[in-house]
């Protein structure tokens, strides 16, 4: 199956079928592809997943991803030299890391010590921020008991404070290696504090070592780049 069969090309054609296809938005989430793949320099086509007219519920989008969640990707010139198809941001950022042979430590310790804050980004940051930025900022705002809030908004400094304790004297989650884990975590530390709103109710001033990595986080060209992947009408 290549690209141009694929049942998500009857909704979104690609252009250049011998690139790698970004089936995305620019959420915390989405944003881990772009920015990777700006990154790495792997060439690459981008399709707008629009949230506003439901596109990941669409035939189409489901049949790249069951579970509805962006990003997806498609890789033309996969393993085998076969096309790939993948979804789930942790598993994308581990292909295109693999792929590339960039953000990922050669060295087995350090490659596992590396998946390993992905995957406190992946069942800790990802989950816990959400939800503090529903009960914020959305719909949960509105309602009379701040218990639920108060209980992710504690969760949420708690990681911050284990994030924070990691960054001390380092410049990078792994120290002075840029990786995977820095491109899963400060997207959503960024989307907390930004578009969640919630940087005063979690104290964001006390967590000093995560405010000056972000800081030089963003400032990347690739991630300046990355973070408006895909661009929007």
């Amino acid at each position: 199956m290549t690209p141009l069969t694929h049942p998500i090309t009857q909704k979104w054609p690609a252009q250049h079928p011998d690139r790698l296809q970004l089936y995305s938005l620019n959420t915390p989430n989405g944003v881990k592809a772009s920015i990777m793949l700006e990154e790495t320099g792997l060439p690459y086509e981008t399709h707008l997943v629009s949230f506003e007219t439901n596109d990941q519920f669409s035939s189409a989008f489901l049949s790249l991803n069951p579970n509805n969640k962006i990003p997806a990707i498609i890789d033309p010139n996969g393993p085998g030299g076969q096309p790939l198809a993948l979804f789930e941001s942790g598993a994308i950022l581990l292909y295109l890391a693999e792929k590339s042979g960039q953000f990922l430590p050669q060295d087995a310790a350090r490659r596992y010590e590396t998946i390993q804050w992905l995957m406190f980004q992946m069942g800790g940051i990802g989950p816990m921020f959400g939800q503090l930025g529903f009960f914020n900022k959305f719909a949960g705002k509105d309602y009379e008991d701040k218990r639920p809030r108060d209980r992710y908004a504690a969760e949420a400094r708690r990681l911050l404070a284990v994030l924070n304790q990691r960054l001390e004297g380092r410049t990078w989650i792994m120290g002075d290696d840029y990786t995977i884990a820095d491109i899963a975590i400060f997207p959503w530390v960024r989307n907390l504090i930004g578009y969640y709103e919630a940087g005063d109710l979690v104290g964001i001033a006390n967590f000093p070592h995560v405010t000056r990595a972000l800081a030089t986080f963003v400032e990347r060209p690739a991630v300046v780049r990355g973070l408006e992947i895909p661009s929007q009408p």
